[in-house]
């Protein structure tokens, strides 16, 4: 009877843990109607697409565990898909959204609705367009909080407040695409940063409308920070705060303190700030940590206030006094970006994979196609602008999407046959033979066995400059094992890895004339994007893509496409 009894109890345990999670989940229903909107900024007027008339669009607020099922439909005059960066998609593929990768895009006056479940994920992710550049300004935060009873690990804020970091143009951004890619040459920079859509008091005709949060005395504030600028890494920071990381991109980690963080496009970090300063008004601000050499950025800065609410306004006709304006590193402070980046670890022991069964290289970096000159050769030295992953230079399908063809079996679309280390091995953060500068194109997917543990070297470039790479991975997040400058050394860097308490990303910065180590279990089927998430450098092909098989059973196969999965 003792025996059956020990038997019995811990199953009716587990059993009534499964029960309480499944009733305490939620299935959370969102209407997306994707539409223009007339807008003014930098004291213009001008037209922008978004999500149900927002900019930034509406943040979604979920839990630990809980569904979303969320409509979209298409409004607007463009072609558009809707991913959920950084979500796992679990079995359903179908949902992460990069235009012509796990979908056709979703055409004017059609609808299609995403369907997926939150999976051991906690903290900041964020939601934003995937065709073209129109994620621009169609995007917005996704906050995933623990199931009910489980607390944060870390001081309870009386304080939530997204910070959604942004680039704005005053032209409409799909010209400004569409130019780049005809003449070949670098798009020109944004007008301005914003934060939470706003520029800000150091922009003309902004002060009226610029982000404000009030706080009072001994608060504790969670900034969650995202970056969802198209193509700028940014520095962010609060004038005289104190900033303690918590997590990044909705991983948990180490708490230490900052003075200012670095995020890449992509990325989110977690702050805890505590109103600790005399009462008065403070800028959070954020500028351009632009890494590549005499290459043009926008070199402004973006502003919101944190006020105190007791802070009295003793100007005239009682004016607020300007606020403290912050130090923010100079655009180029690689030192800065490196002190902030190896703090991150995991609060705990990490489950790193140890054994390696596939062991790639892939080098990331700009190139060019030679061309004859005139006006779609206007690149450096009469070429086009390129890039690549190991020289191929990624081209995405039109008449379906990848996922698709996988999942049909449909031939002719793409090949597994790209290279898992660099078809010629050159110095690749020094002077680099003109003959390796341009790439090769075509669709080529990586094949990765279910379950098989990877390691990817990932090796910055210097065909036109090296580069600070933000690179994301579709449907996973990976370990940050290593990280250096230079050329990546086998023999002797390996020695350096962190297997013990690595972060956990699912986007890593690709150090500026350096290398990254990531490493996960391949157990998510389907077909994953991994490129950089500069949409300049994904457009000119900086990127390629997975092909997870399906595994064996039930919690390893992918689902079936949707009925309303869009056409081509």
């Amino acid at each position: 009877m003792e025996t059956l009894r020990n038997h019995i109890l811990p199953g009716l345990v587990v059993t009534l843990i499964l029960l309480t999670s499944y009733v305490t989940a939620e299935t959370h229903y969102h209407q997306f109607v994707v539409q223009a909107k007339t807008v003014q900024r930098l004291c213009k007027t001008r037209n922008i697409i978004t999500v149900n008339g927002q900019f930034p669009g509406p943040t979604l607020d979920v839990r630990n565990g809980d569904t979303l099922v969320i409509k979209v439909l298409n409004n607007a005059r463009y072609n558009i898909t809707i991913h959920w960066h950084g979500i796992r998609q679990m079995r359903t593929p179908w949902a992460d959204g990069p235009e012509f990768v796990t979908q056709c895009p979703i055409q004017p006056g059609a609808t299609y609705t995403y369907r997926y479940t939150i999976e051991d994920q906690e903290g900041t992710l964020w939601w934003h367009a995937h065709s073209r550049w129109l994620r621009a300004t169609v995007y917005g935060a996704l906050i995933i909080r623990p199931k009910l009873g489980s607390p944060y690990p870390f001081p309870q804020p009386k304080i939530e407040f997204p910070v959604v970091l942004g680039e704005w143009w005053n032209s409409n951004i799909l010209d400004t695409m569409r130019q780049a890619v005809f003449t070949g040459a670098a798009p020109n920079v944004s007008n301005a940063y914003t934060i939470n859509g706003q520029p800000g008091d150091l922009y003309g005709c902004s002060r009226q409308d610029t982000t404000r949060l009030s706080v009072s005395p001994g608060d504790t504030i969670l900034l969650r920070v995202i970056n969802a600028a198209l193509n700028q890494q940014l520095f962010f920071t609060v004038a005289n705060h104190r900033l303690t990381v918590v997590a990044a991109d909705a991983v948990y980690s180490k708490a230490f303190a900052t003075n200012v963080i670095m995020v890449g496009p992509g990325q989110t970090t977690d702050v805890l700030l505590t109103a600790d300063q005399n009462p008065g008004r403070y800028y959070m601000a954020a500028r351009a940590y632009a890494s590549p050499k005499n290459a043009p950025f926008d070199n402004t800065t973006t502003t919101a206030i944190l006020e105190y609410k007791s802070a009295s306004c003793t100007g005239r006709n009682g004016a607020c006094s300007r606020p403290i304006l912050p130090r923010l590193p100079a655009y180029n402070d690689t030192n800065t970006v490196t002190a902030f980046s190896t703090q991150l670890k995991s609060p705990s022991k990490a489950e790193v994979p140890l054994k390696i069964d596939e062991n790639s290289f892939f080098t990331v970096g700009l190139g060019f196609v030679f061309c004859n000159p005139g006006p779609r050769c206007q690149g450096p030295n009469n070429t086009r602008f390129a890039a690549s992953m190991n020289n191929v230079s990624f081209v995405l399908p039109r008449r379906t999407s990848l996922l698709q063809a996988y999942f049909q079996k449909i031939p002719g679309i793409y090949t597994t046959d790209f290279p898992p280390i660099p078809p010629v091995k050159f110095d690749y953060t020094g002077n680099v033979s003109r003959a390796l500068w341009q790439p090769s194109f075509g669709t080529k997917l990586y094949k990765l066995k279910f379950g098989s543990s990877v390691q990817i070297v990932l090796q910055d470039t210097s065909i036109f400059s090296t580069e600070d790479h933000p690179i994301h991975l579709h449907g996973y997040h990976f370990y940050v094992v290593g990280q250096g400058f230079g050329n990546f050394n086998p023999g002797t860097d390996t020695a350096n890895f962190n297997l013990n308490d690595p972060p956990q990303r699912n986007t890593i910065d690709v150090p500026v004339g350096g290398w990254a180590v990531i490493r996960f279990v391949a157990d998510n089927p389907g077909v994953w994007l991994f490129h950089c998430h500069i949409d300049t450098h994904l457009t000119w092909g900086l990127g390629m893509a997975f092909e997870v098989e399906n595994g064996v059973g039930e919690l390893q196969t992918m689902e079936p496409p949707p009925a309303d999965l869009p056409r081509c």
